[in-house]
């Protein structure tokens, strides 16, 4: 009976893995606007769903990271959901607070850009799966507004 039992759960994972899951990858990541406060930066996310229905997306988790440590983190709850077959695009608003770009001007040097590295966690709900989370992860160079951009 053990052996019958181990049989199935082997068959219904081996067809849960092989069921086709949405697509993700980050396009672009650029500064939006900025204001008294803080600097906001856009990163899009480009999201292929392969079902022919739409797929609710349960949250957008992100980590902003430049020199090693988080600058920025939050999560977007219910931010819509997936045309079927078809390519969706999100854009994740990251807010900085000046405070901490201003930590980091000893690094920025003459060049007046970052290293950043953005992690993303796309949260959506799959019939019959269940919640299930596409990992995404940037790394690039990122220009900081100079007062030129301000005034």
């Amino acid at each position: 009976m053990a052996q019958l039992l181990d049989k199935a759960k082997n068959f219904v994972a081996e067809k849960i893995a092989n069921i086709p899951k949405p697509e993700a990858s980050v396009t672009d990541v650029d500064l939006k606007h900025f204001n008294h406060d803080s600097v906001e930066y856009h990163a899009k996310v480009s999201v292929d769903n392969p079902y022919s229905h739409s797929i609710p997306i349960c949250e957008i988790s992100y980590t902003f990271k430049s020199a090693g440590r988080g600058i920025a983190s939050g999560t977007i709850p219910d931010p819509g959901s997936l045309k079927g077959n078809d390519k969706t695009m999100l854009e994740v608003p990251v807010k900085v607070p000046y405070g901490i770009l201003v930590s980091l001007a000893k690094d920025i040097g003459a060049y007046w850009d970052i290293d950043y590295e953005l992690e993303l966690g796309l949260t959506i709900d799959l019939p019959v799966i269940g919640n299930f989370t596409i990992p995404l992860s940037q790394k690039g160079e990122i220009k900081l507004p100079t007062l030129s951009d301000i005034f």
